[in-house]
C-alpha cells in the first residue's frame, strides 16, 4: 500500500486533474444551457405542430393506447400514468392539468380531448381529480396524429432511452393558429391568440396559390383572433399590427344587450365575456363597483348562468339610469373589456422566433410539404416491397410443381429457401410476362421472395387466388405510378395539401364566434359597409331604427297605407327620414344639444319592429329627447364644412345660423348647438350653402320667405333672432326649408294633420312670386286654407316630381306615394286627400325619398292593409278611384 505523503511546494499530484475556470464563464454557460432547455423543451410551442412537449406527449400516449374517439373512454389517471412513466418525467398534476385544458371548450377554440366528468367551469370551479374523470381523443386530434406510422416525422429516444417518441406530430391542421399558445420561458414569453379554422384554412390555400401574397391580402381570409368564449373584438389597429409584426394588442369586450322589464326599468344582460375571464369574478367585480359607487345606476347584479341557458349575467339598473352609460362604465372599470398582448414567439428550426401571420402560415405549409413528401416516399417504398413479393408469388405459381418438389426435398425451411433461390426459377407464362414486362422474364427468385413463398398459405394456390394476386399487382402498379408522379411534381403535392386542408375545413370548420367591431381609428370600416339608402324612424318615446328603403312599397295617392313601425299604444312614429348608410347623422335635442352618429351604427330592424331606445345609443340626458336631425356626407371634408352652415329654428319662431365647421368635431357627450329660451324648444335644423332663401311655416297655415343673408352667422352658444312672428299661445312653427328661386323644378309641399296636402310653385306662370320675399320677423302669408276638415298644418317641404313621399301616422300606418301623384294648386287652397285616415288618427311625420329604379307600383295587398276593426276594413276602396274622388274637394279661395 502506497504511503500518503505531503506534497511540497512545486510538486505535482492529483491537482493536475482540476481545471481552473472563470466562475463568470461557468455560470453563463450553465444558465444558457438551462434556459435553452426550458425554451425548447418546455415553455415554447413548435411552429410546425403548435405543441409544447407535454401536449405532444399526451396526445401521442393516448394514440399508443388506442384511446380514439370511436372507442370507450379511459380513466384520466391511466393516461397520466402512461405519459408520466414513458415520456414526461414530471409531476402528475402538470400532465393532468394539460389534459384538462385540452378538454375545456371555454379554453380551447377547438378541443383536442373529449372529456367525461367534471373538467371545471368558466366560473372558476376546479376540475375533479383524475381518478374520477375519463377521456378520449377528439376527431380533430386524430387528424393531428394521422400518418404518424408512415415515417412522416423524426422520432427521438425518451428520457431513459427505453422508448421512442415523436419530435413533432404530422398534423394536417395549423394547430398553432387555431388554438394559440401561452408560456413563460427564460428571457422570453409567448402569447398567441386562437383563430377560426375556416379562416385559417382559407389563408393557407391563398398562400399556396400565391407565395407572394401580402399580409393585408391574407387578412381578407384570417380577419382576427376568434376566441372560444366569443365576445367582441373592439378595434383592429392592434390586431393588424400583430398580423404584420407578430406583436400587438387586441381589445376584447363581452357581448351584452339591454332588456326592458314590464315595469319599464331596464337591465343589462351579459351573454358572453372576454377570453379567460371568470363569470363569478366578473359578477363580484361589478357588485363591488356598484357598492363603492364607482358606477352609479346599478341596483342589483346576479349570475344566472346555467348549462342549458348559457352565460347570463344580469345587471339590474335603477329607474333613472341610462343603460348605454352604464355599459361604457363597465367596459372601463371591469373585466367586461380586457386587452390581450399578442406575442407570436415559437420554436422555428430549433430557435425561438417572433413570427407574423404570413410566416406562421408559410412554416406550416412548408412542414405539410415535408410530411406529404415523406409519406409518399414511405408509401412508395411499401408498395414496391409488396410489388416485389407479388412478383415472387407469380414466379412460384408459374413454376408450382418444381417449387413444391424443391420444398418437399428440403429438410428445413432454411434449406428450402436456399434451394428455391439456387433453382433459378423464372416466369414461363407469356401472359404473366406481358403483365409484368419483358424484363421480368429474366428475373429469378431472391431470398426475400423465397421466404415469402415458404410462408404463403396453401389456399393461395387456387385458381381464384392466383387471379387475385394478378389483380392486386395491377392495382399496385397504378399506385406506384401515381406516387412516383406525385414525388416528381411539386405542384401535385401542393394540390394534395390543398385537398386535405379543404377536407379538414369540411369536417371541422365552423362560424366565427368573436364579432369584430370597428372603432373610430379604423378608417376602412366604411369600405366594409354597403352603401344604400335606408329609412330611419324615431318614435315619440325615443325608439330608433333603420330599415332598407326597398321595404316601403309605392302606392297611389289616397291609399290606406301599410303597417309601419310597431309601437306601444301611447307611442307613434314622430320622425321619419332617408339617409345613406355612409352618412353622418347630427341629432339635435329639444334643449339644443347636438350628438353625432354614423348611420350604419343605428340598429337595423324590419319595417314593423319597434327599434331601440336612442338613449342607449347616444348619451342624451333623461329629461331631453331628439327633436331634429341632419345628414352630412363627410365632416372631414374641410372645403365642405367651411362653406356650409347649420340653420336652426325653434317652435316660437327663433332662427339661428352657425358655420358647419363649428360642429365638425364629434364628442361623445355632445355639444351645445343653441341656447333655448324658457318655454321654447328646438324644432328644425337644415344645412345650407349661405345663398338660399329660408321659409318657415306655422300651424295656423301661414308661411314666411326671406333671404338667408338676413340671418348673420353666430357661435354655437348664441340664442338667435326672430324668424317669423307667432301670435297665439297655441300656435307654433311646424317646419323650415331652404329654397332657391332659380330651381323651377321644385315645388312647396304642405300637409295638414288630417291627410290633406298640395304642391305650390314659388313663382307663377308670369314669373311673379307666389310666396313673396319679405324681411325676417314678419307674419308671412297664407300657405294652406286651414279648416276643421283639413286640420292644422303639420309639415312643409320642398319636393320634385322625381321624388316619393312617405307619410307616417300616429297609429303606425305608413304610405309611400309618388310626389307626381299630388297635383299642383294655389297657395290659398286646402289641397287633396293624400292618405285616408281612420277616425281619431293623425299624420305624425312626412319625408321624401328619391324614386328608386324599377320601383314596384302595384296597389297595396290585403296582407299590407291594417284594419283596426271591421268598420275600417269595410271602408276600403280601390286606390285607383281615390284621386278622382278627392280632386273634387279642391277649392280655390279668394
Amino acid at each position: 500500500m502506497e504511503e500518503n505523503k505531503t506534497l511540497l511546494p512545486g510538486e505535482t499530484g492529483d491537482h493536475d486533474r482540476i481545471l481552473p475556470v472563470s466562475i463568470e464563464t461557468e455560470m453563463k454557460t450553465a444558465y444558457i444551457d438551462y434556459s435553452m432547455s426550458v425554451i425548447v423543451g418546455r415553455a415554447l410551442p413548435d411552429v410546425r405542430d403548435g405543441f409544447k412537449p407535454v401536449h405532444r406527449r399526451v396526445l401521442y400516449g393516448m394514440n399508443e393506447l388506442s384511446n380514439f374517439s370511436n372507442k370507450a373512454y379511459k380513466k384520466s389517471a391511466r393516461i397520466v400514468g402512461e405519459v408520466m412513466g414513458k415520456y414526461h418525467p414530471h409531476g402528475d398534476s402538470s400532465i393532468y392539468f394539460t389534459v384538462v385544458r385540452m378538454a375545456q371548450e371555454f379554453t380551447m377554440r377547438y378541443k383536442l380531448v373529449d372529456g367525461q366528468g367534471n373538467f371545471g367551469t368558466q366560473d372558476g370551479d376546479m376540475p375533479a381529480a383524475m381518478r374520477y374523470t375519463e377521456i378520449r381523443l377528439e376527431k380533430i386530434a386524430e387528424a393531428m396524429l394521422e400518418d404518424i406510422e408512415k415515417d412522416t416525422v423524426d422520432f427521438q429516444l425518451n428520457f431513459d432511452d427505453s422508448l421512442k417518441e415523436p419530435q413533432v406530430l404530422p398534423t394536417r391542421i395549423p394547430q398553432l393558429l387555431l388554438n394559440g399558445s401561452s408560456g413563460i420561458a427564460v428571457g422570453m414569453a409567448t402569447n398567441m391568440m386562437p383563430h377560426n379554422l375556416t379562416e385559417v384554412v382559407d389563408g393557407c390555400i391563398a398562400f399556396i396559390d400565391n407565395k407572394e401574397i401580402t399580409i393585408d391580402e391574407l387578412m381578407h381570409h384570417v380577419k382576427a383572433p376568434d376566441f372560444p368564449t366569443g365576445g367582441v373584438i373592439f378595434g383592429m389597429e392592434g390586431v393588424k399590427q400583430a398580423m404584420m409584426t407578430g406583436r400587438g394588442r387586441v381589445m376584447v369586450r363581452g357581448k351584452c344587450h339591454v332588456e326592458t322589464k314590464d315595469s319599464g326599468r331596464e337591465k343589462i344582460v351579459i351573454t358572453e365575456v372576454p377570453y379567460q375571464v371568470g363569470l363569478d369574478a366578473l359578477t363580484d367585480k361589478i357588485g363591488q363597483l356598484a357598492t363603492n359607487k364607482v358606477i352609479e345606476g346599478i341596483a342589483y347584479v346576479n349570475n344566472e348562468t346555467s348549462k342549458r341557458g348559457g352565460i347570463r349575467i344580469v345587471v339590474e339598473l335603477k329607474r333613472d339610469a341610462v343603460a348605454n352609460v352604464v355599459i361604457n362604465q363597465l367596459y372601463k372599470y371591469s373585466e367586461l373589456q380586457t386587452s390581450f398582448g399578442i406575442n407570436n414567439v415559437a420554436i422555428c428550426k430549433g430557435r425561438p422566433r417572433t413570427l407574423n401571420l404570413k410566416q406562421l402560415i408559410s412554416e406550416f405549409v412548408e412542414f405539410r410539404m415535408e410530411v406529404v413528401t415523406r409519406r409518399s416516399k414511405f408509401e412508395l417504398r411499401k408498395a414496391q416491397e409488396r410489388e416485389h413479393l407479388l412478383k415472387g408469388y407469380l414466379i412460384a405459381l408459374d413454376n408450382l410443381d418444381e417449387a413444391i418438389r424443391i420444398i418437399r426435398a428440403s429438410t428445413n425451411p432454411e434449406e428450402a429457401k436456399e434451394n428455391l433461390v439456387a433453382a433459378q426459377l423464372k416466369l414461363k407464362n407469356s401472359q404473366i410476362i406481358q403483365l409484368l414486362g419483358e424484363e421480368a422474364a429474366n428475373e429469378f427468385l431472391d431470398e426475400v421472395q423465397a421466404k415469402a413463398i415458404l410462408e404463403m398459405r396453401l389456399q393461395r394456390l387456387t385458381g381464384m387466388e392466383r387471379d387475385k394476386i394478378q389483380d392486386e399487382y395491377n392495382e399496385l402498379m397504378k399506385t406506384i405510378g401515381k406516387l412516383k408522379e406525385l414525388l416528381a411534381n411539386e405542384g401535385l403535392r401542393y394540390d394534395l395539401i390543398k385537398e386535405e386542408l379543404l377536407d379538414i375545413k369540411t369536417k371541422f370548420g365552423d362560424e366565427r364566434r368573436s364579432l369584430i367591431e370597428y372603432n373610430a381609428d379604423d378608417i376602412s370600416i366604411e369600405d366594409l359597409i354597403e352603401q344604400e339608402d335606408v329609412v330611419i324612424t324615431i318614435s315619440h318615446l325615443g325608439y330608433i331604427k333603420r330599415t332598407s328603403a326597398s321595404e316601403y312599397r309605392q302606392q297611389k295617392r289616397g291609399g290606406r297605407g301599410g303597417k309601419g313601425a310597431a309601437t306601444r299604444d301611447e307611442d307613434y312614429v314622430e320622425h321619419l327620414f332617408i339617409a345613406s348608410t355612409h352618412d353622418t347623422m347630427m341629432f339635435f335635442t329639444e334643449r339644443g344639444r347636438l350628438f353625432w352618429m354614423k348611420v350604419y351604427e343605428i340598429p337595423e330592424g324590419e319595417k314593423n319592429t319597434k327599434g331601440r331606445a336612442i338613449q342607449n345609443l347616444i348619451q342624451i340626458p333623461g329629461d331631453d329627447k331628439v327633436r331634429t336631425f341632419i345628414k352630412v356626407k363627410k365632416l372631414t371634408d374641410e372645403a365642405y364644412v367651411n362653406n356650409h352652415f347649420v340653420v336652426l329654428c325653434t317652435r316660437k319662431g327663433i332662427i339661428k345660423k352657425t358655420a358647419l365647421k363649428d360642429f365638425s368635431r364629434p364628442r361623445a357627450n355632445g355639444v351645445n348647438a343653441i341656447t333655448i329660451n324658457e318655454g321654447d324648444q328646438l324644432l328644425e335644423a337644415i344645412v345650407t350653402d349661405g345663398n338660399n332663401e329660408l321659409m318657415m311655416a306655422i300651424r295656423s297655415g301661414r308661411a314666411i320667405r326671406f333671404p338667408e343673408g338676413k340671418v348673420r352667422p353666430t357661435g354655437r352658444g348664441a340664442i338667435g333672432v326672430t324668424g317669423i312672428e307667432v301670435d297665439a299661445d297655441n300656435d307654433e312653427v311646424i317646419g323650415m326649408i331652404a329654397v332657391h328661386k332659380e330651381d323651377t323644378e321644385r315645388t312647396i309641399l304642405v300637409v295638414s294633420e288630417k291627410g290633406y296636402g298640395k304642391r305650390t310653385r314659388l313663382t307663377d306662370e308670369d314669373g311673379e312670386d307666389v310666396y313673396r320675399i319679405t324681411n325676417r320677423g314678419g307674419k308671412g302669408v297664407k300657405t294652406i286654407n286651414v279648416t276643421e276638415k283639413t286640420g292644422k298644418l303639420v309639415g312643409i317641404m320642398d319636393v320634385t316630381e322625381k321624388q316619393d313621399l312617405i307619410i307616417t301616422c300616429k297609429s303606425g300606418i305608413t304610405l309611400r306615394t309618388g310626389v307626381a301623384n299630388i297635383k299642383e294648386a294655389g297657395r290659398n287652397t286646402q289641397g287633396v286627400i293624400l292618405i285616408r285616415l281612420d277616425e281619431g288618427d293623425e299624420i305624425a311625420a312626412i319625408s321624401k325619398i328619391e324614386e328608386q329604379e324599377e320601383e314596384e307600383t302595384s296597389d297595396v295587398t290585403t296582407e299590407e292593409v291594417v284594419a283596426q276593426d271591421d268598420s275600417v276594413s269595410n271602408d276600403l276602396t280601390d286606390n285607383n278611384t281615390s284621386e278622382e274622388d278627392t280632386d273634387k274637394e279642391e277649392v280655390e279661395l279668394t
